[in-house]
């Protein structure tokens, strides 16, 4: 497979993404990578920390040590959507209806299309954002569980408890289930019953190593995770969820932990990160593997697909860089 104009960025890479057809970098230095005719640099942050792609408008997400919170175009153009003067704002969430949500410590902050801002607190730092994908409702993953908020209405928040510290979070694409990665080497998750308040827990647990890296199949049939030498992909196609049924682990290596997973926009085929460099695709329907790089400088940090699904963007801590065309 061959790599498109790898780039070698200075330190670690937080995101690699595609915004429409240009490939681009955030690393945590601040500077945003972008490859569009050669290759084109923007000083956002002083000192990133957080960086998501907000598919919707095809802009990135930014918060950093500067307490801004920024949206950054696929040209390099930069919107200043909050500042936090003197704090950090190290966590981003991208939302439906234009909205964004960052934190600051124990408040969060839900900032709408037309600017307006609507604030909550927590008990506990707020560690995780994560919209559901559908309505103005926001999870905030904290030490002892996640607490869910309706932005802009009156409904109450709802407290999903489960000890322990929850480090992200992230909902189903249909709604029905909430799930966080945790201090500990597990995963946790709520089923969420819409016609009562009653959820119920899922344990996903045996990860060798912290999960930090999370993904969704295209219909929402398959989470994959990483922290193991294998991406664990638990199945959410049945009613209950994941319970009671063991995971896929697709490209397995002996010792080598897999570090980030990315599936495929369109199909059950799912991008897998190694500790080592290393890049593989691994298919559900067979596990059939394709070697798409070749073990390299630095653990893989972020990887994106482009639309089409032709070309996957892919990022480590050393600042090694690159894009992979899969259909040559």
């Amino acid at each position: 497979m061959p790599t498109v104009a790898p780039l070698d960025i200075d330190g670690h890479v937080v995101t690699a993404a595609f915004l429409g057809d240009i490939p681009v970098f955030a690393a945590a230095s601040g500077t945003v990578h972008r490859l569009d005719g050669g290759e084109k640099v923007t000083e956002a942050h002083q000192g990133l920390l957080a960086c998501v792609k907000d598919c919707a408008d095809q802009t990135l997400i930014t918060g950093g040590e500067d307490g801004k919170v920024l949206r950054i175009g696929h040209d390099g153009s930069l919107t200043e959507l909050a500042h936090v003067p003197r704090k950090w704002v190290s966590v981003v969430a991208a939302g439906p209806q234009g909205a964004v949500a960052y934190a600051v410590g124990k408040a969060g902050y839900v900032r709408l299309a037309d600017g307006k801002v609507k604030e909550f607190t927590e008990e506990r730092t707020i560690e995780g954002l994560g919209f559901a994908p559908k309505g103005l409702r926001v999870a905030a993953a904290r030490y002892n569980g996640v607490t869910l908020h309706w932005i802009g209405t009156t409904g109450a928040p709802v407290d999903l408890e489960w000890k322990g510290a929850h480090t992200g979070v992230t909902f189903s694409p249909d709604g029905r289930f909430v799930v966080t990665t945790m201090q500990e080497n597990a995963l946790h998750g709520w089923k969420l019953d819409s016609k009562s308040a009653e959820t119920r827990h899922m344990r996903m647990t045996g990860y060798p190593a912290k999960v930090k890296s999370l993904s969704w199949s295209v219909k929402g049939k398959w989470l994959a995770s990483s922290g193991a030498p294998a991406a664990i992909v638990w199945p959410f196609s049945g009613k209950e969820g994941p319970m009671g049924k063991a995971p896929l682990e697709l490209g397995t290596r002996a010792n080598i932990m897999v570090t980030q997973v990315a599936f495929h926009p369109a199909e059950e085929v799912l991008a897998i990160g190694f500790i080592d460099g290393m890049v593989l695709a691994a298919r559900i329907a067979d596990g059939k593997e394709a070697l798409l790089r070749r073990p390299g400088k630095g653990a893989i940090t972020s990887m994106g697909w482009s639309a089409n699904g032709k070309l996957l963007a892919y990022a480590s801590d050393a600042g090694d860089c690159g894009v992979i065309d899969i259909s040559a």
